[in-house]
C-alpha cells in the first residue's frame, strides 16, 4: 500500500479569530517567531510524509471542499489524514502514529483525554466519498458510517497539539504557555 498523505487544510477564513480582535488571519499569527500555519508544517515535513496545502485563493466554500480537493489531488496515495492547520502544537510523532495506524479500510481516530483530535487519517477505501465531499460539510458523517460498521480505529494520544487549536486572539497565550512547559 502506497504511504498516506497529510491534508493541511488551511483555506478557512478564520472569522473568528478576526472578530476576537485579531488584525491578521488566524494562520499568519506570529508563536514564538512563526506563523501558526509554518508550526503545522514544521510539524508535517518533520514527520516524513507527503503533504499538500489546501489554500487556494479566495478559500473555498468550506471544508468539505478543501477535503475534496486535497484527497483529488493526491488521489495515487495510500490514504490521507485530514489535518487542520490551526493545530501548532501538532507533534511529528502523533503524525506518524496515525499514519502507521492507517488500514486501506478503516479510519484512525486519535484522542486526547477522550476529546477526538486530528489529524483524522482515512484508508483508500474512502476516497470516493472524501473526493465527493462539498460545501461546508466535512467527514463527519463518513466517520459515523464506518464507526457503525466497526471500521474505525480510535488511537489514544499524549499530545494535546492534537485538540489545541487557534480559533481566538486569546488562543495565542494559552498556547505560547503550552509550548514552553511541554519544551516543544
Amino acid at each position: 500500500m502506497p504511504a498516506p498523505a497529510v491534508i493541511i487544510l488551511a483555506a478557512g477564513k478564520g472569522e473568528r479569530f478576526l472578530a476576537s480582535g485579531a488584525t491578521t488571519h488566524k494562520l499568519d499569527a506570529l508563536l514564538h517567531g512563526k506563523t501558526v500555519l509554518t508550526h503545522v508544517l514544521d510539524a508535517v515535513q518533520a514527520a516524513g510524509l507527503a503533504w499538500h496545502l489546501v489554500r487556494p485563493d479566495g478559500g473555498t466554500r468550506g471544508m468539505g471542499d478543501s477535503i475534496a480537493l486535497g484527497v483529488q489531488a493526491t488521489r495515487d496515495a495510500g490514504g490521507w489524514l485530514i489535518l487542520p492547520a490551526d493545530l501548532p502544537l501538532i507533534q511529528p510523532t502523533t503524525l506518524r502514529r496515525v499514519a502507521d495506524a492507517l488500514r486501506e479500510d478503516a479510519i484512525v481516530i486519535p484522542h486526547y483525554q477522550q476529546r477526538q483530535g486530528h489529524p483524522v487519517g482515512f484508508g483508500r477505501k474512502y476516497f470516493a466519498a472524501l473526493a465527493a465531499l462539498s460545501g461546508d460539510v466535512g467527514a463527519k458523517t463518513i466517520v459515523q458510517q464506518a464507526r457503525a460498521c466497526g471500521a474505525t480505529l480510535d488511537l489514544t494520544s499524549d499530545d494535546v497539539g492534537i485538540v489545541q487549536d487557534v480559533d481566538r486572539v486569546a488562543d495565542i497565550p494559552l498556547i505560547e504557555k503550552l509550548r514552553k512547559t511541554q519544551a516543544l
